[in-house]
């Protein structure tokens, strides 16, 4: 009997909601887990799903045909890179960026930082997210703190933001803001490669430093240099809210150029 009870208490602890499984699972967000489960496109135990279930280790979720496993659980990272570590997998270069992290989840980066930058950096095991945040034609937004080593002025930042020629095309048009008398923020929806410093080289000017501090609705906020987080649950959820639409177009897997 106490067996029966402590297993009973196991399960209990470890039962979770249905749309909060699809979404650890990497399926969707749980807005949009409800809604295929109202749908009754989702089934447990081969018997149609229904809005607040819990589901416990052992049980057959579908989506349609399709088997959903936690099995190999998608881990999404928010990562402050010191200046110093390279986004690489190359298992040769000493700092990269996958043996500083040491996570025990094989994950990689999504949309790399030069060297010499630093910040926000999301690492995850989701190829699918890869490909939807960082197919430039999505125009996802990322934002950067820099510093030059010269006075930031109104024609400047009018130039910055019009757009630069750089790498045999035009920087599209983006957000430029002076924050110091040698700091400005930029919000980027393209990434090519070491693109501020190019754009700020084009006009003049050195990056002496240059910090993400947010990608989409993902910021940077408090993390420490060097540390890392799991993002939210209601990070995630906004996060799969705004790529529900983008272009899936494959990128997973080849050497992404969207340095800064």
């Amino acid at each position: 009997m106490g067996n029966k009870i402590e297993q009973e208490y196991k399960e209990k602890q470890e039962a979770v909601r249905l749309n909060k499984y699809l979404s650890e699972a990497g399926v969707c967000s749980r807005r949009e887990a409800d809604r295929l489960i109202e749908s009754g496109r989702v089934t447990v135990d081969g018997k149609r799903a229904e809005t607040g279930m819990k589901v416990i280790p052992g049980q057959v979720v579908r989506v349609g045909k399709k088997v959903v496993s936690k099995q190999d659980e998608m881990v999404v990272l928010a990562v402050n890179k010191p200046a110093g570590i390279v986004c690489t997998e190359e298992r040769r270069e000493r700092n990269s960026i996958v043996r500083f992290l040491n996570y025990p989840v094989r994950v990689t980066y999504v949309g790399r930082l030069d060297k010499d930058s630093r910040g926000l950096l999301l690492m995850t095991n989701n190829g699918d997210i890869i490909n939807k945040m960082m197919r430039a034609g999505n125009c996802h937004e990322k934002e950067y703190r820099v510093t030059v080593d010269k006075a930031v002025t109104p024609e400047f930042l009018r130039r910055i933001a019009e757009g630069i020629p750089i790498l045999d095309t035009v920087t599209r048009p983006c957000q430029a803001e002076k924050i110091g008398k040698y700091t400005f923020s930029i919000i980027l929806t393209q990434g090519l490669n070491r693109q501020i410093r190019r754009m700020c080289e084009a006009l003049g000017y050195q990056v002496k430093d240059l910090i993400r501090i947010r990608i989409m609705n993902i910021e940077l906020g408090s993390l420490r240099e060097g540390e890392y987080r799991k993002l939210t649950d209601s990070e995630l959820d906004c996060l799969y809210e705004q790529i529900k639409d983008s272009s899936n177009h494959t990128v997973w897997g080849r050497k992404l150029e969207i340095g800064r």
